[in-house]
C-alpha cells in the first residue's frame, strides 16, 4: 500500500496538552497499520497550539504530526475542524476520532463531506477494513466491513490501551490552517472544575443512583467515599434526570463510557443503558438492597445492604 495512504488520528487537545482519549486512538491506528507499510499521523488543529503539537510528537508509534494553526480553530468549532480534516483527507485511508462529544460532533460531518459511511464506536480492529463494534447496548458485537476508499472511524477509547505519551520522536509538519467557515461562532464556555479525576480517565469511579433520594444525600453519602478513594464521581441517568447529579457525571449509553480499575455502584439497579457504559470495568462492586437488581449480574462483588449504612461503614474502614 502506498505510504501516501496513511492513517490519521485527529487529536483532541486544549492547545497545550493532548487529551488521553487521543492516546487510545493512536493504539487503534497502530493496529490498523500492523501488517501494512502505512504510518500513523496525528492532526493537531488549533490556535497557538505548538506546545500541543510537540506533545503529540512524543507519543509512541506516531510517525508524523500535522500542525494546522488558525484563529478559526482556536475553539474547536466542528465546522472549521471538519474543513481542516477534509482539506488533507486525500492523503489517508483511515481517519480516526475518539468517541467523545467532540469526536461525535466532527466525525459525521467529515464522513458526509467525503461521501463515505462512518464506522462508529469500534472496540476492535480485525483487519484494515473490518472492525468490531457493540450493538444493542453492548449485548451483541457486530463485525463491520467497509470498502470505502477513506474510512471515517470513531474509537471507543475503553477498547484500546493508551499509547505511551512519551518515547516517540515524530516529525512535525506545518499545514495551512483553514479560514473561518462563518457557519458558527464561539459564544462562551462554562468549564466544570473539580479536584477529582475526570470520569473517562479515573482509575476508580464511585457512582450513585436514584436510590440516594436527593442531591443533598448524593453529596453527603457519595462524595466522602469518592474523596477517600481519590475517585471520579459518577451517576446513573435516573439520578441525573432527577437532578441529584450534573449531566457530566452520567455514566451509560447516553453518557460517558468508562472502564476503570474499580467501579463502585451504589443504589444503581443496573438498567441496560447504564451497564453499557461501565461493564468493561476491571472490578465491579455493587451495593443495593434489592438482591434481584440486574447490577449484580455484572458485579464481581455484590453487597445486599442499605447504602446509607454500608457506605459510611466502608468509609470508616478505609
Amino acid at each position: 500500500m502506498s505510504t501516501l495512504a496513511n492513517v490519521l488520528v485527529v487529536a483532541e487537545h486544549d492547545n497545550t496538552t493532548i487529551k488521553a482519549c487521543t492516546l487510545s486512538c493512536v493504539t487503534a491506528a497502530s493496529v490498523i497499520t500492523l501488517h501494512t507499510d502505512q504510518e500513523v499521523h496525528v492532526l493537531v488543529a488549533g490556535s497557538n497550539a505548538a506546545v500541543a503539537a510537540a506533545a503529540a510528537a512524543q507519543i509512541a508509534g506516531v510517525a508524523k504530526v500535522l500542525h494546522a494553526d488558525s484563529d478559526a480553530l482556536s475553539h474547536g468549532l466542528a465546522e472549521n475542524v471538519t474543513a481542516q480534516v477534509v482539506a488533507i483527507a486525500a492523503r489517508y485511508s483511515h481517519i480516526l476520532f475518539a468517541t467523545t462529544a467532540t469526536g461525535k460532533n466532527v466525525a459525521p460531518r467529515v464522513a458526509a463531506m467525503l461521501d463515505v459511511g462512518q464506522i462508529s464506536d469500534i472496540i476492535k480492529v480485525d483487519s484494515p477494513d473490518t472492525f468490531d463494534r457493540t450493538i444493542y447496548a453492548g449485548n451483541a458485537i457486530a463485525s463491520v466491513q467497509s470498502s470505502d476508499a477513506i474510512k471515517v472511524i470513531t474509537v471507543r477509547t475503553t477498547g484500546f490501551n493508551a499509547a505511551s505519551a512519551v518515547g516517540g520522536s515524530a516529525a512535525i509538519e506545518n499545514v495551512e490552517g483553514v479560514i473561518d467557515s462563518g457557519k458558527s461562532i464561539f459564544v462562551g464556555r462554562e468549564v466544570t472544575k473539580s479536584e477529582r479525576p475526570e470520569l473517562t480517565a479515573a482509575k476508580i469511579i464511585v457512582a450513585g443512583g436514584r436510590a440516594l433520594g436527593s442531591a443533598e444525600k448524593f453529596q453527603e453519602v457519595m462524595a466522602p467515599l469518592a474523596d477517600r478513594l481519590n475517585a471520579g464521581l459518577g451517576a446513573s441517568r435516573a439520578a441525573v434526570d432527577a437532578g441529584y447529579a450534573p449531566n457530566d457525571w452520567q455514566v451509560g449509553q447516553t453518557g460517558k463510557i468508562v472502564a476503570p480499575q474499580l467501579y463502585i455502584a451504589a443504589g444503581i439497579s443496573g438498567a441496560i443503558q447504564h451497564l453499557a457504559g461501565m461493564r468493561d470495568s476491571k472490578v465491579i462492586v455493587a451495593i443495593n438492597n434489592d438482591e434481584e437488581a440486574p447490577i449484580f449480574s455484572v458485579a464481581d462483588y455484590g453487597l445486599v445492604a442499605d447504602l446509607f449504612v454500608a457506605i459510611p461503614e466502608l468509609i470508616e474502614k478505609l
